[in-house]
């Protein structure tokens, strides 16, 4: 299934806890959909935990004929809380498909909320990515507890579930599907659709008989560690 099919909104905007994996799949989204050809931009609105940064793959982004906006454009490394000031164009501009990679926690969502007169008025869709490896969100109540808190500072009412268990490269099959059940209990548990689950193209073999969409990708971010300098 094409990414445009599972993502049918001009706007969809990417939250989950710290950890989750949320900006690999907010990256892996925008290069989905200028695969297909779409005209797309990525913002990087994520202003409080820094770990990971859509904006550290911008060569490959924009390689791919992706828009990249971010904060601190001219100080690629500097973790200054400010928000870029072109985001508007995206609202603006229809022509783009968006993909925006907020804070992963309320603190980091809250910012989206200076924009929500603007997103309400678009064909938007907020998706929180559910990783069940995390212990932060381990239990089902304390998924629906952190959602929730995204909610209220956003303002906006979360569409979409999205499974991205994972260990890293310790990933197993087995943590993906044990995940997605998980990640279906939270769908029933609040009545949010579960739209798919995540995966490392390398496991798509062995979930190949599985009955719900698989959305899949490829490890782009960098752990701090791992990055030449």
């Amino acid at each position: 299934m094409k990414a445009s099919e599972l993502f049918q909104n001009r706007i969809n905007i990417i939250t989950g806890h710290f950890g989750t994996g949320k900006t690999e799949f907010a990256v892996n989204l925008a290069l989905s959909f200028a695969a297909e050809g779409l005209k797309t931009a990525i913002a990087d609105l994520d202003i409080v935990n820094l770990y990971f940064r859509s904006r550290e793959r911008r060569s490959i982004l924009e390689d791919a004929g992706i828009r990249v906006i971010c904060s601190s454009q001219q100080h690629e490394h500097a973790d200054l809380p400010s928000l870029p000031a072109d985001i508007m164009t995206l609202f603006e501009d229809r022509s783009y498909k968006v993909v925006l990679d907020l804070g992963g926690d309320p603190s980091g969502a809250r910012v989206i909320a200076r924009f929500l007169p603007r997103i309400q008025r678009e064909d938007s869709r907020l998706f929180y990515v559910f990783n069940a490896s995390r212990p932060e969100i381990a239990t089902i109540d304390s998924a629906e507890e952190y959602l929730r808190r995204i909610e209220d500072v956003t303002g906006l009412e979360c569409g979409g579930i999205i499974n991205n268990t994972h260990l890293c490269e310790y990933t197993r099959a087995e943590d993906v599907l044990a995940g997605e059940e998980a990640a279906i209990r939270l769908s029933e548990k609040t009545g949010i659709p579960f739209i798919c689950s995540v995966a490392w193209k390398r496991l798509l073999p062995t979930l190949s008989g599985n009955a719900f969409p698989l959305f899949p990708i490829e490890i782009l971010m960098k752990k701090p560690w791992e990055v030449e300098r």
